[in-house]
């Protein structure tokens, strides 16, 4: 038996984490009433959106490219947080999947955020970022 080749994206922390909160994220989704389409979808776009923005952005040649699809891999675990916490407060989910939910979104911000300061966007620039660890 082979093993499976693996990109080299895939060794990030940031998007292995990532990956595991697409899989929680749809445990959340589970969890949300019929009623509720438009949080449900959007919780699937936007935790989606967090591994396939880090993966592009590896990808990448330059380092604005790279800091660009990072910080949008940024803007939508922010807005996997606030999902998550309108499901806590809406009483769909309780308080450990929040705070696991929560803690490992802190994570991939923290490590999205160093690498976008470790490489700029291009200009030398950091933007102003300043926490977490590298990707």
């Amino acid at each position: 038996m082979t093993d499976t080749p693996i990109l080299n994206h895939e060794n990030l922390d940031a998007y292995q984490a990532a990956v595991q909160l697409l899989a929680l994220a749809h445990q959340i989704i589970g969890q949300i009433p019929r009623g509720h389409g438009v949080m449900v979808e959007q919780l699937r776009k936007a935790s989606l959106s967090i591994p396939l923005n880090i993966a592009e952005g590896y990808g990448k040649r330059t380092a604005a490219d790279q800091a660009k699809y990072y910080d949008i891999a940024r803007g939508s675990a922010h807005e996997c947080g606030a999902l998550v916490d309108a499901a806590k407060v809406l009483g769909f989910i309780d308080e450990q999947i929040h705070s696991s939910s929560k803690t490992l979104l802190h994570r991939i911000v923290s490590m999205l955020v160093r690498s976008i300061v470790e490489i700029g966007d291009g200009d030398g620039d950091a933007n102003g970022y300043g926490y977490g660890t590298r990707i």
